[in-house]
């Protein structure tokens, strides 16, 4: 009986504890272990999303009206400024797997976004200079045939500046808002469940204001007020940001992530015709979690690799026990095996992305098609129907957050509601229901060209694309939040930047595939007779390439629900204990997420 009391007494003292203290790893700015009352949690992570705002506004200001500028003002051919915008989207999408990589190894994920953040700031005061400072303007006076060299060299070097800052600020800022909730204290855990949902409204927010608001300013006032007005956001973001620092919580960077992937792999070759053990306890194991680094429950999955934790009592001495080389812990080793079973999930969800892609390019030309007018003397910008598909977002995730999440805890007794792949795969549904209706309205929209060779489609409101716009943006409060969710938690935590960087590699991968899908079929349908894709949207059968796509899609949803019935997720210990059961039972809470 004074046994059981005192283990009482412990588990009391140690719920209180953890009531002030954090214990997850994380310090403060001071290095210290955080005070859960005044580090993290909202307070911390709404100066976060402040910043992410900020660069959403400026890159979509910049990204949705490249091309206008490219051909009006550098006076670039269609050709040469769609290939400019493209080797620029492509830098900028692959530019966050290098940003991702040097925040887990190297400087942390705030100095990777404070470093990253001057770096854009640097590019938006370059590119408000040169269109601010005379010598520097594309032209002396008045209106040119080409542009001066310097105006155009200044412009692509603050581009890539922009996307350099791009590459580091958006895999490591996502990722340092989650890091500001503790996974292993329920009320901080549900916490960071809605962290996405917010990050996500947010984003959509700059987004909204960087389509409609910028690209106004842009048309009817000057490209360079709104480049700086651009300028005046992202510098007051980044003192908010940097004001916020005391409330941070930050996570020490210990090793770089993918040398322990190779150490795991090495190790196991070595060891490749040493015996399985008949019991997973005989694996290799740390006596406690390392620093920034939770220990996880050996799984059955990929055997092969759980020969870099078997101890060799025959070779390996207690040095070379010490050699990560030659004998890895269970933990890494469950480190490889995530990323290895979130490739087909990464793999199943690239038709999605290549739907959404669609919206940036042949939704928008539709648009130059239609009617635009509002008023007598105001037409609406192409790029501003993006607008639509942000405030699909912005209703989705908070009717989602505020009414669908409390509504489902109590259908399922999931704390997120449904599973992180549920909600991914509903998302996947919308993007097909999304192309099906956007072939439908090409098709009225070709119909009425039919009837009217002279006007083609002018007399259809360019509104006739509201529908696929805003379901867009619900697939994306469904899908790309789920896939930011499911990146972040189920990577390891030494790589959790890099886990971002996947999410939106997603979107970037997609982009290109979207490119080689379109070529091929131009290919193959031109051999048939006539091409899909003619010299405009006029001779062109767009209506067919979205229900191929709804296609692609749909059966790249079929293999997804496949893999993602056998999935399963991230399965960590318990800080308090390190038992077999509580393996179990932990598997078993993921198991329902």
């Amino acid at each position: 009986m004074e046994k059981t009391n005192v283990e009482i007494k412990m588990g009391e003292s140690v719920e209180i504890d953890e009531q002030k203290w954090v214990y997850d790893s994380s310090v403060d700015y001071k290095g210290r272990v955080p005070l859960r009352a005044s580090t993290g949690g909202w307070k911390a992570s709404f100066l976060i999303i402040a910043i992410e705002f900020s660069e959403r506004l400026s890159y979509f200001g910049i990204a949705t009206s490249l091309i206008i500028y490219l051909t009006k003002v550098i006076h670039q051919d269609l050709k040469t400024a769609a290939k400019s915008v493209n080797y620029w989207t492509g830098v900028t999408t692959l530019m966050p797997l290098l940003g991702g990589f040097v925040a887990d190894a190297y400087l942390g994920r705030f100095y990777t976004v404070l470093a990253s953040t001057i770096v854009y700031l640097m590019g938006l005061l370059l590119l408000t200079m040169s269109s601010v400072v005379p010598s520097l303007k594309p032209c002396g006076s008045g209106i040119c045939q080409e542009p001066r060299k310097i105006h155009v060299v200044i412009f692509f070097f603050a581009m890539y500046l922009i996307s350099i800052g791009t590459g580091g600020h958006k895999p490591s800022l996502e990722s340092f808002g989650a890091d500001q909730f503790d996974d292993d204290y329920p009320k901080e855990r549900r916490k960071k469940m809605s962290f996405f949902n917010w990050w996500s409204f947010g984003l959509c927010s700059g987004v909204l204001l960087g389509v409609t608001l910028i690209v106004y300013v842009q048309d009817h006032v000057s490209w360079g007020i709104a480049d700086l007005i651009l300028t005046l956001v992202m510098a007051s973001s980044l003192v908010i940001f940097c004001a916020g620092r005391p409330f941070y919580r930050y996570r020490k960077v210990t090793e770089s992530p993918l040398t322990t992937m190779l150490q795991v792999i090495v190790a196991a070759t070595r060891k490749r015709n040493l015996p399985h053990p008949s019991n997973p306890a005989y694996l290799h194991e740390t006596q406690k979690s390392e620093a920034n680094r939770r220990r996880l429950c050996h799984t059955k999955s990929l055997k092969f690799l759980d020969k870099a934790a078997v101890f060799d009592e025959t070779q390996d001495t207690i040095e070379q026990k010490q050699n990560p080389w030659k004998l890895s812990t269970v933990t890494k080793v469950e480190e490889l095996k995530l990323l290895i079973n979130m490739t087909p999930i990464w793999l199943t969800t690239l038709p999605f992305g290549i739907c959404i892609a669609q919206a940036s390019t042949f939704f928008i030309k539709q648009g130059v098609t239609l009617n635009r007018k509002i008023t007598y003397d105001f037409e609406i910008p192409p790029a501003s129907m993006y607008g639509i598909g942000a405030i699909g977002m912005i209703v989705t995730v908070t009717i989602y957050d505020k009414i669908l999440v409390p509504l489902l805890r109590k259908a399922t007794g999931n704390e997120r509601g449904i599973g992180i792949l549920q909600r991914i795969g509903i998302g996947m549904m919308f993007s097909i229901t999304t192309m099906i209706i956007a072939a439908l309205v090409e098709r009225k929209r070709l119909r009425i060209v039919e009837k009217n060779l002279l006007e083609g489609s002018i007399s259809m409101s360019i509104f006739w694309l509201a529908p696929q716009f805003f379901l867009v943006g619900i697939g994306d409060g469904f899908a790309l939040v789920g896939l930011q969710e499911y990146f972040y938690d189920q990577v390891p935590d030494t790589m959790r930047s890099l886990g971002i960087a996947f999410y939106l590699i997603v979107v970037g991968a997609a982009n290109f595939l979207s490119s080689m899908l379109i070529t091929i079929v131009d290919h193959i349908t031109e051999k048939s007779g006539k091409s899909w894709f003619g010299k405009d949207l006029n001779s062109s059968r767009l209506d067919y390439f979205y229900l191929l796509l709804a296609t692609i899609t749909a059966v790249s949803l079929c293999i997804y629900v496949f893999v993602a019935r056998s999935y399963s997720y991230k399965n960590v210990q318990s800080r308090r204990t390190a038992d077999v059961a509580n393996c179990h039972n932990r598997d078993d809470r993921e198991a329902m997420a």
